[in-house]
C-alpha cells in the first residue's frame, strides 16, 4: 500500500482540496465546514481575491480568508463575544485595538508571517499600508459570519452585517 494513500475512515465525504506543485493551482475557495478538513492554508490565503470568504466553519470555530485593497482597512469593529486570531501571508499594514472605539491605544506594524490576537470585547481594525494586497486568514471562536459567507468586496460585507443586525 503506498504510504501516502490513506483510505477516508469517516462516514462523510472526505473534502481536502487537492493542491498540485506550485501549491494554489486546484485549492477551491469554499466553506469546507463542519468536517475535517487540511490544507496549504499559506497558499490558499494568497490565492483569495475577496475581502472574505468563509473557507471553514464548525460549530465553535470559523476560518475566513480576506484580501485587502491597498489603502482599505477591515473596518473599526468590536466582537463582544469572539476571540479572534489573525495572520498575515502577504503585504503589509497597520493594527490598532484598544477597550474603546475613541481610544485605540495598542498599534502595532504588521506584515507577512506576523500573527496577532484579538480578545473578545476589543476595538480593532487592520488597515493595508501597502501598495499591493493585504492577504490573511482570521479564526473565530465561536463563528462570527453564517456558514458559505462570501464577500466579493468590503461594502458587500458592510450590507450584509448592517441586514444582519437589523434581526
Amino acid at each position: 500500500m503506498n504510504q501516502y494513500y490513506r483510505p477516508n475512515p469517516y462516514s462523510y465525504p472526505s473534502n481536502m482540496p487537492a493542491v498540485d506543485s506550485n501549491k494554489s493551482r486546484f485549492i477551491k475557495l469554499s466553506d469546507y465546514g463542519p468536517y475535517p478538513f487540511a490544507v496549504n492554508i499559506e497558499a490558499a490565503a494568497k490565492l483569495n481575491n475577496t475581502f472574505r470568504t468563509a473557507f471553514w466553519t464548525g460549530n465553535h470555530l470559523q476560518l475566513t480568508l480576506m484580501s485587502l485593497n491597498p489603502g482599505e482597512d477591515i473596518g473599526l469593529e468590536i466582537h463582544n463575544d469572539v476571540d479572534q486570531f489573525i495572520r498575515i501571508e502577504e503585504g503589509r499594514g497597520v493594527l490598532k485595538m484598544g477597550s474603546r472605539k475613541d481610544r485605540l491605544d495598542f498599534e502595532a506594524d504588521v506584515y507577512e508571517d506576523f500573527a496577532f490576537i484579538v480578545p473578545a470585547g476589543t476595538w480593532h481594525n487592520l488597515i493595508n499600508m501597502g501598495d499591493t494586497e493585504l492577504k490573511l486568514y482570521s479564526i473565530y471562536a465561536p463563528p462570527q459570519h453564517p456558514h458559505g459567507t462570501i464577500h466579493e468586496t468590503k461594502s458587500e460585507a458592510e450590507a450584509a452585517e448592517e441586514h444582519n443586525n437589523k434581526y
